[in-house]
């Protein structure tokens, strides 16, 4: 299969229209190809190219054994181990971890995917069983689920995990082994900063200048050349930018799931939509397979059926978050911006197990007694204060 189908004529009814072919909506369709072959589906992106651009990662244990197989035709690198760098320590993790660029998901979705399910069109309305496309074309399915981005955001009260990648053909090897996820140890700006860096080959590297800030304002020009600083510290020459994402993550801090749910229309939603990332990082992937392991096993798949259980998935892994929002609230709220870093720092010095089943939000109790135990590392008053207001 070559693209998405332009001819919608063909393809007015169906038995699942997915609208949006970004990360979310496009391991379901593929998932419902493998798993429920005789269904009827259209994925429904008005861009040429499915997953926008982007590189996701996650680490082995973000993801159930069972449900690997949603996203292993897409992953491009595989490490055995991981490193994080602070001023007072370095630590190296021996957590599986795994990347999938957007190019690679792209050309594997549409590979794979069923002859005349992807359709290239913009969806101007939707409701639970009808899909307006700008094509004249108007799509009847027994149950449509929206997946097309973020809701209404200012229902939320968030910070931002805010971001410049660029991957980078050097002169010569790197000689790294495994990804640096985590390099605190430059100058802290405009909040907690860190360096993201993965070595895709031997000559090639995707490094990341990483913000955890209050807005989510990015100056492009500023922070290429704090990602060229950092590869000339590292004796790194940089021969040429291969290629260049940026974006701005939302750090949920607390508000109105309710509302959130509300604005992004009655139909049955999934992905950043859905509110469905991790509320510690932003990620949405380990929530994406989740929700389409769930998604493939349902009988009714009907648009009302569709909609109440995935607002019901979703409003658990809402309050799943609220642990996670709390420690949000610390990093903003108690700790000074400059001394953000403290928090992580003294983090990475735990447990690797807390640390990964943290990372896949799947804390247990004692984890989130051992995270809070001890000298908070911001001001005790700040950090009372944010307790309260809890």
């Amino acid at each position: 299969m070559n693209g998405p189908v332009n001819n919608t004529s063909q393809a007015a009814g169906c038995d699942l229209a997915i609208v949006g072919g970004g990360l979310a909506g496009g391991l379901l369709a593929y998932a419902l190809s493998v798993k429920r072959p005789e269904l009827d589906v259209r994925l429904i992106e008005p861009e040429m190219k499915f997953g926008g651009n982007h590189v996701w990662s996650f680490f082995a244990a973000d993801i159930s054994p069972d449900d690997r197989w949603i996203v292993a035709p897409f992953v491009d690198h595989f490490w055995d181990g991981y490193e994080v760098r602070f001023p007072a320590h370095s630590r190296r993790f021996d957590t599986g971890y795994s990347s999938i660029r957007s190019g690679t998901f792209d050309k594997r979705l549409r590979d794979l995917l069923p002859a005349g399910w992807p359709i290239n069109a913009v969806a101007l309305d939707l409701s639970t069983t009808k899909v307006v496309l700008d094509t004249q074309v108007t799509m009847t399915a027994k149950g449509v689920i929206d997946a097309r981005g973020a809701a209404d955001g200012s229902f939320l009260d968030v910070g931002w995990q805010k971001f410049l990648g660029q991957e980078l053909q050097l002169a010569a090897p790197h000689g790294l082994t495994a990804p640096i996820i985590m390099d605190a140890s430059v100058a802290q700006e405009d909040g907690f900063r860190f360096v993201y860096v993965l070595p895709f080959t031997a000559n090639r590297l995707f490094i990341e200048d990483t913000y955890y800030s209050d807005g989510p304002e990015i100056d492009h020009d500023i922070l290429s050349s704090r990602i060229d600083d950092y590869a000339q510290a590292a004796g790194w020459q940089v021969t040429a930018i291969l290629s260049e994402e940026s974006g701005a993550l939302p750090v949920t801090m607390g508000g109105d799931f309710e509302g959130y749910w509300a604005s992004g229309g009655d139909t049955a939603k999934i992905g950043m939509r859905a509110g469905l990332f991790q509320a510690a990082t932003g990620y949405s992937l380990p929530l994406a397979v989740r929700t389409a392991a769930k998604i493939v096993s349902m009988q009714d798949l009907s648009g009302d059926a569709l909609a109440r259980a995935l607002h019901d998935f979703a409003a658990a892994e809402w309050r799943t978050g609220r642990f996670y929002r709390l420690l949000n609230r610390m990093s903003f709220r108690a700790a000074e911006p400059q001394e953000r870093f403290l928090i992580y720092q003294r983090f990475y010095r735990l447990q690797p197990g807390l640390i990964e089943r943290f990372y896949a939000g799947k804390s247990t109790l004692f984890d989130k007694a051992r995270i809070l135990a001890g000298k908070p590392p911001v001001p005790i008053g700040r950090a009372l204060k944010v307790l309260q207001e809890t």
